[in-house]
């Protein structure tokens, strides 16, 4: 097709979508979004701590019983608690009537963290103070995160992402 033909064409070609009715806007505005709260999470991290007191499962379990007592809740079950041989640290998880307390201590690194869930709002419990105090954490960074998810659409459908379509495995 010579150059004068196919500029002819493709004139004629942009008319025609030009001309071409506009889609109609849609009826029926877009559903809200409904954000279901599922809870707060705490997610903790005390640095600088004494090797010897993050060997010391009594002392933990004392600080985890602490926090239960202090936000509220129940423990279910028997916590499960762990100290680990020669200069390893601590382990304890405690089931909660509200979710759960885990706290895992590396005394080779004077570190502790603390992950504490729980489904229904609760008041901040002072981690750095009491940290500082128990453990004589020189720093304890403190996350809180709100969890939850969209009404409506699965987790594997947020933030744009729908991985539905994927196989299982």
């Amino acid at each position: 097709m010579d150059p004068v033909s196919f500029m002819n064409t493709a004139q004629t070609h942009l008319a025609a979508a030009e001309s071409e009715p506009a889609l109609p806007e849609s009826a029926e505005p877009e559903p809200a979004v409904r954000v279901v709260g599922t809870g707060t999470e705490w997610v903790v991290d005390a640095s600088g701590c004494s090797a010897e007191l993050l060997r010391d499962l009594g002392l933990i379990q004392r600080i985890c019983q602490r926090v239960i007592a202090d936000i509220g809740v129940e423990v279910v079950g028997e916590p499960q608690c762990h100290r680990f041989d020669g200069p390893g640290g601590v382990t304890a998880l405690y089931m909660l009537s509200e979710s759960h307390l885990a706290c895992h201590t590396y005394p080779e690194y004077g570190l502790a963290t603390f992950n504490l869930y729980c489904c229904r709002e609760r008041a901040a419990w002072d981690w750095p103070g009491r940290l500082a105090e128990t453990l004589r954490a020189q720093s304890v960074d403190v996350r809180q995160l709100s969890r939850g998810a969209s009404g409506g659409l699965s987790a594997c459908q947020q933030g744009g992402h729908d991985f539905s379509d994927r196989g299982q495995g």
